[in-house]
């Protein structure tokens, strides 16, 4: 039986768009290639998630790398956080809807743990029981070690668990250990659906 729910955040809570970001700060073309492949396409991005490298350490590389014009919109890509978050519309509400339901609300994040700071931004954050920020154990999704971090904090069984993530090797590595999970595509009636098809008795849109 389902007893916790476990989230993603960037794409599930929240919008997680860096080209979509790119654009806001201005910059399109060949600009916004370029800050896109070399900032969220290459290892100093995954390196920051997996808690090994410092977010100075980031922007020094991708100082380097980049052509002046363009250093502006490093601090603003590396510290996107700090400029409004872009809500997934519906989940705040199903998150309190679960919330009232009586279930575990958990979350389980590939991030810097900067999320500690802006997590209480995110809608819906005030129904949750605890984090897990890859950064602060040097892991990564979809590595299962950083997922048995999570059972082994909070005192879950993943049979008992529900994963939301909208990367499908996240959503395999958590049903390889057990625990029941849907890929989140934006589709929230869908979504509603596969949680009531898992014995959750949400409301169905």
């Amino acid at each position: 039986m389902i007893k916790n729910i476990i989230y993603d955040m960037g794409g599930v809570l929240i919008e997680w768009r860096p080209d979509k970001l790119v654009r806001r700060l201005g910059y399109e073309g060949e600009d916004a290639r370029l800050l896109l492949r070399e900032i969220f396409g290459d290892s100093e991005w995954v390196g920051l998630d997996r808690g090994r490298l410092r977010e100075e350490e980031a922007m020094a590389v991708f100082r380097e790398r980049l052509p002046e014009r363009l250093h502006p919109a490093i601090e603003r890509c590396v510290y996107w956080w700090r400029d409004p978050l872009w809500p997934i519309p519906g989940m705040a509400d199903l998150v309190a809807e679960l919330k009232g339901l009586g279930y575990g609300i958990y979350l389980l994040s590939n991030a810097t743990s900067a999320l500690h700071e802006y997590f209480p931004r995110i809608p819906g954050s005030e129904h949750f029981d605890g984090l897990i920020v890859s950064a602060d154990h040097k892991l990564l999704k979809p590595e299962h070690e950083l997922f048995e971090v999570l059972f082994r904090t909070y005192g879950l069984e993943g049979a008992e668990c529900f994963f939301i993530d909208d990367n499908n090797a996240n959503a395999d590595a958590s049903i390889n250990l057990g625990m029941p999970a849907a890929v989140f595509d934006g589709d929230l009636p869908r979504l509603r659906r596969a949680l009531q098809k898992a014995g959750v008795p949400v409301k169905s849109e």
